[in-house]
């Protein structure tokens, strides 16, 4: 008979324990007993059951307590209670816990095999909505990583891994590759999804500035501080706290992180009064941290902590498969955001795109597509769109060459084929080449008085 599903059975009387087992793996079931609450919980992980019967009345840990501390570690689980007819108020109350059902004792084999049916019926249903949701959940947490390339595949299925877990998570890799993204999907994809994500960059503050708002600080605590404030870990309560460039953090700032990642405990500055959060912590850096360990300017036991899993993305150079999916993300989203319609990019302008190493990765793709997008006119990208820095210099129509001209001369040249590119708005090639319309206005005065002049 093919096995109809898991049942852990939980009475202290060895006798009735017997009778139930034999009863149910008559009718299919795969069974496990135990003689009480304790003894329970250290069957659950390994037999994982799919109901459990619980006695209520059994020393040490009655079947309420045992529910409630089984609760989480089988969260798939069904409970069906058994209980003596004079203690049926035990029963309900059970049932408000989260039972799903109760049998009388001395137990009736046909309600028993009733009872047991409805239950797996419903533990069946819990464990295919759980599996649903977090396939939902895995699909959700990619939905804002772009990505075609075989490197950055198996990062993410790294991070589908380590989702789920409660591990620290360290993010490696150049500027620019995208590691706020890879943390926010790893928290997408953990228990926590629908906990707060919270983010802090390290690097732009000052110790002062970084402790305050990592832990928080009392009023009166520093000059300005007026009243009590809530600091980072304590807004990432039940949540992740993403930490970027964590190398950047002074070596005072880096003992309180230790501290909190080895006790989950934590003052906020000024105060005396020790908190205490849930929060994962995924750090993120693009220097060697080992090499920084050596040089005396990171602790090492800082660096273990966190760094229990270790996600590093490639960077863009290394998976150039991801350029024509990265690039069309980003033509569609700037297009969409300067009201314009275009659908591609030429053949040539895609291989110049190729071709490029990309030192500054992602972020430099994005820029240079937002420039490209202003900068044309028609429905396709075409090569003469992107920057003199992308293009190489043997292809560049016109353009000076480097070394060898002045700063002027590249000036000149990039404001002029700028406005030629914007169709003469001296605001709209302002925005592309990031300086002020007045500054163009006036170089443009100045190149007609020095054409004029010679």
């Amino acid at each position: 008979m093919a096995q109809r599903g898991r049942i852990l059975i939980v009475d202290d009387e060895a006798n009735a324990r017997g009778a139930l087992s034999e009863i149910l793996r008559e009718e299919g079931y795969a069974t496990e007993t135990a003689a009480d609450g304790f003894k329970a919980l250290g069957k659950l992980d390994e037999f994982a059951p799919d109901v459990i019967l619980t006695d209520l009345k059994m020393p040490g840990l009655d079947g309420i307590a045992f529910m409630e501390k089984a609760r989480s570690a089988a969260p798939g689980a069904v409970f069906v209670v058994m209980t003596a007819f004079g203690t049926i108020s035990s029963a309900v109350e059970a049932m408000k816990k989260g039972a799903e059902n109760y049998l009388l004792k001395p137990l009736d084999p046909e309600a028993l095999g009733a009872v047991v049916e409805r239950a797996m019926e419903k533990a069946r249903l819990l464990q295919e909505t759980r599996r649903l949701r977090d396939r939902l959940r895995e699909r959700n947490a990619f939905s804002h990583v772009v990505s075609a390339d075989p490197k950055m595949h198996a990062v993410l299925e790294l991070v589908a891994q380590v989702g789920p877990s409660k591990a620290s998570v360290l993010v490696t890799g150049e500027s620019g590759t995208g590691k706020e993204l890879v943390a926010e999907a790893i928290h997408l994809a953990s228990p926590r999804a629908r906990s707060p994500f919270v983010r802090l960059h390290c690097a732009a503050l000052s110790e002062s500035l970084l402790e305050s708002e990592l832990f928080g600080h009392e009023r009166g605590a520093f000059t300005g501080a007026v009243g009590r404030r809530e600091g980072r870990f304590k807004q990432a309560d039940g949540g992740t706290l993403f930490l970027d460039e964590i190398g950047e953090i002074s070596p005072a700032v880096q003992v309180k992180l230790l501290r909190f990642l080895q006790e989950k405990t934590f003052e906020r500055v000024g105060g005396n009064e020790t908190l205490k959060v849930d929060v994962r912590v995924i750090a993120a850096t693009n220097r060697d941290l080992l090499a920084e360990i050596k040089k005396g300017t990171f602790r090492e036991d800082l660096f273990y902590r966190l760094n229990v899993v270790t996600v590093e993305l490639p960077p863009l150079r290394e998976r150039r498969g991801d350029i024509p999916a990265l690039a069309s993300f980003f033509l569609r989203r700037y297009a969409a955001e300067n009201g314009k319609t275009i659908e591609t990019f030429a053949d040539d302008a895609l291989a110049t795109l190729l071709e490029y190493r990309w030192p500054g990765n992602v972020r430099e793709l994005e820029n240079v597509i937002e420039r490209a997008v202003v900068l044309c006119e028609g429905s396709k990208i075409e090569k003469r769109h992107l920057p003199p820095s992308v293009v190489p210099a043997e292809e560049r129509d016109g353009v000076p060459a480097i070394p060898g001209s002045t700063i002027a001369e590249l000036e000149r040249y990039a404001i002029l084929k700028t406005l030629e590119a914007c169709g003469g708005s001296t605001s709209k090639a302002a925005t592309v080449l990031g300086v002020s319309p007045r500054k163009i206005q006036y170089k443009l005065h100045e190149y007609a008085v020095a054409e004029s002049g010679s």
